[in-house]
């Protein structure tokens, strides 16, 4: 078996419950969600020059924080992940171009 999302995601919701001086989930969470949206922002432009750079091991590596931090992220702004799920499910409805004309209404 595969680690999946939502295994990550009860992983960062349990260690959002630890001690700060222990848990590296509840450190960011407990610096408020400004600190953890600067370092989703950072991972994610981290990941862009890794894949403009033709990087496949940095690439994964930093996806890799980029999914983590956003479940942070999510959890610090009381988004849950079957809400983005939910979304997501509902925009396969139609195709990609369909869903980004529909939202300029």
């Amino acid at each position: 078996m595969s680690f999946t999302l939502e295994q990550l995601n009860e992983r960062v919701l349990d260690r959002a419950r630890a001690n700060p001086a222990e848990s590296y989930t509840a450190k960011l969470l407990s610096e408020g969600i400004d600190k953890c949206a600067k370092k989703l922002g950072e991972e994610a432009v981290e990941a862009v020059i890794a894949a403009v750079s033709k990087d496949k091991k940095a690439t994964i590596s930093e996806s890799a924080d980029v999914i983590y931090h956003l479940l942070v992220l999510l959890k610090a702004s009381g988004v849950s992940l079957d809400e983005v799920m939910a979304s997501l499910e509902r925009r396969t409805a139609q195709t990609g171009l369909e869903e980004k004309a529909s939202r300029k209404n």
